[in-house]
């Protein structure tokens, strides 16, 4: 076996608390290396007593390397162990010392994970797995109250652009929220609702006033109130790493310089504050000047922000927070953020935007999951754009899943598309069975799908501000038959355990073949198979099922094609099938 390719270490991704009683262990070895890998265990102090050995299943994989893992129970919360890898002609050991060709008669060099603390425990809010969110640009939803206009509003379709207003506010949402249920979802995102200049209000002049564009703090808390009595929860987008040119503290440093009381309330290299050949003299979100960088180190700013965090969770009834630019954020904030979020709802959902491996943000003690946009390049790059065959799709999720604790594989925030990026439709070049591909997967995926308003009905748009148009709501211009597909779609994975956790396994996913099969399982047995083809030609299915039960299409009940054990299948050119067998 290739030694170089063996890795584990105690923490992070590789040995963690998935609940108060449970550890799961993991270790890397290369691709199609070892044909078996065992875990011995035991607690420290009564080693010999305690000891046994526990399979471990191969649950990902990628390109290079193969993830086993397995689920511990150690009998006093402490647990020693080493790994036992096995091939046809090889037998070799792994503790903390490194390689063995016997395992040591004692434990004393074996790997340790000293305690099960349940304050360590990584445990987002229970609600989060089961939704489905649908993110609401305010501006662009629906004009319910044209006596808030901004001056220069603009008739309702118009064609957007980084400066105008269309009227969008809070009632316009509140006034269809019944077409939000219908569709199935039971999370609303919203983009910044804050008092601000721009449309899309990451400028933020007052973090602790609803823009009077939207409406109020009142109209927000009976919208949220409305949501709460249909089963809806409500996340709100916090901008906590800038502020906008017109927040008061920034302003008077804009007028008095370095004697102003709220100087240090901002990162600044050079008074007076100018942009100098197009870089600004202080710290901002890019180089936009009007962003200004907040200084989240400075006691009064973290005062101010951990107060903003606390009142609209407590006071309006939010159901938690999307951070902007998490990223660029200090850790030790964050560590009080969660703190102070907590406190006020201990349910609450914690969300970053982090575009990159993000496994330092969730350790527990900071946030509940990130934007998955890892899944989001894997997905539309094998969907929508063919940079990749399904191998190369399936190597890419495999490490993503390697790459973070189940615990938080099942909360993630799948997203497709956004306000930051073209919309869904216009990266399948328009073509709507790609489409219904990327989002069927998504949809039947691990972790927590969001939906882009207007997706929905088949809205397309290039990038900002074309991806921010105004919501359609003339029923002669809505995709009916994309609408049923979403909304049957989010029914299905309601209704299915199997379908909203972390179990999966790529059944068929070849080199060179636009052919996905995956399986999807839960603990009573209930078990989905879902091929997609995302080829232009049609292609045949042929998946090995076994054991008892009968197989039905999971949407329509009608009796699937098993013949010998095995599901049977052709699938056109940008067609799929999903299929279930029912559990005990």
């Amino acid at each position: 076996m290739l030694k170089e390719a063996i890795y584990h270490r105690p923490k992070l991704n590789w040995a963690y608390a998935a609940d108060k009683r449970t550890l799961h262990l993991r270790v890397r070895t290369k691709r199609d290396d070892a044909v078996e890998v065992n875990a011995i265990v035991g607690d420290k102090y009564a080693w010999e007593e305690s000891r046994w050995t526990a399979p471990m299943r191969k649950f990902a994989s990628d390109a290079l390397f193969d993830y086993w893992e397995t689920a511990v129970v150690p009998p006093y919360r402490r647990l020693r162990y080493a790994f036992h890898f096995r091939n046809t002609d090889e037998d070799l050991y792994l503790t903390e010392k490194g390689f063995e060709d016997a395992l040591p008669d004692h434990s004393l060099e074996f790997f340790d994970f000293p305690f099960l603390n349940p304050a360590d425990v990584f445990a987002p809010p229970s609600w989060v797995k089961d939704a489905v969110f649908y993110q609401i640009f305010p501006e662009r939803y629906a004009n319910g109250d044209p006596s808030l206009d901004p001056a220069g509003v603009e008739p309702w379709g118009g064609k957007p652009t980084p400066g105008n207003f269309f009227g969008g506010d809070l009632k316009g949402v509140l006034d269809h929220l019944d077409h939000i249920e219908k569709l199935g979802v039971n999370a609303i995102y919203f983009t910044p609702l804050f008092e601000a200049t721009t449309n899309h209000k990451y400028d933020t002049r007052d973090y602790m006033k609803v823009d009077p564009q939207f409406g109020t703090n009142e109209q927000l808390k009976e919208f949220v109130d409305a949501c709460h009595k249909r089963g809806i929860r409500v996340l709100l987008d916090a901008v906590f790493n800038h502020a906008g040119k017109t927040f008061a503290p920034f302003v008077d440093v804009l007028e008095k310089g370095a004697d102003s009381p709220f100087a240090d309330w901002f990162h600044v290299r050079e008074f007076p504050l100018r942009v100098v050949d197009g870089i600004p003299t202080y710290e901002t979100f890019a180089f936009e000047p009007i962003m200004p960088k907040l200084n989240t180190e400075h006691p009064e700013v973290k005062k101010y922000l951990l107060e903003v965090a606390r009142y609209w969770v407590e006071e309006i009834g939010i159901d938690g927070w999307r951070l902007d630019v998490a990223n660029e954020v200090d850790h030790a904030f964050w560590r009080e953020f969660r703190q102070t979020v907590k406190a006020a709802n201990p349910d609450a959902y914690i969300l970053g935007e982090i575009w990159h491996d993000s496994i330092m943000w969730l350790q527990g003690d900071q946030f509940d999951a990130v934007m998955n946009y890892p899944f989001t390049n894997a997905v539309l790059d094998f969907f929508a754009k063919g940079k990749l065959d399904a191998a190369g799709f399936a190597n890419a999720i495999g490490s993503q899943l390697a790459a973070y604790p189940q615990t938080v594989t099942e909360t993630a925030f799948n997203l497709l598309d956004s306000h930051d990026t073209p919309r869904l439709l216009t990266l399948c070049g328009d073509d709507e069975r790609r489409m219904r591909l990327a989002a069927l997967l998504q949809l039947t995926f691990p972790g927590v799908p969001c939906i882009y308003y207007g997706d929905e009905v088949g809205m397309n748009g290039e990038g900002d501000p074309d991806c921010r148009k105004c919501m359609v709501w003339e029923p002669e211009e809505q995709n009916a038959g994309l609408l049923r597909f979403y909304s049957e779609t989010i029914a299905l994975r309601k209704a299915h355990e199997a379908l909203r956790g972390a179990e999966i396994a790529f059944l068929q996913a070849g080199g060179g073949s636009d052919l996905l099969v995956y399986a999807r399982g839960a603990e009573d047995g209930e078990r989905f198979v879902v091929a997609l083809n995302a080829g232009d030609a049609d292609a045949s299915v042929a998946v090995v099922v076994g054991g008892s039960g009968v197989w039905t299409d999971a949407y329509t009940g009608a009796a699937a094609s098993v013949k010998a054990g095995q599901l049977h299948a052709s699938l056109p050119a940008y067609g799929y099938a999903v299929w279930r067998r029912a559990g005990k």
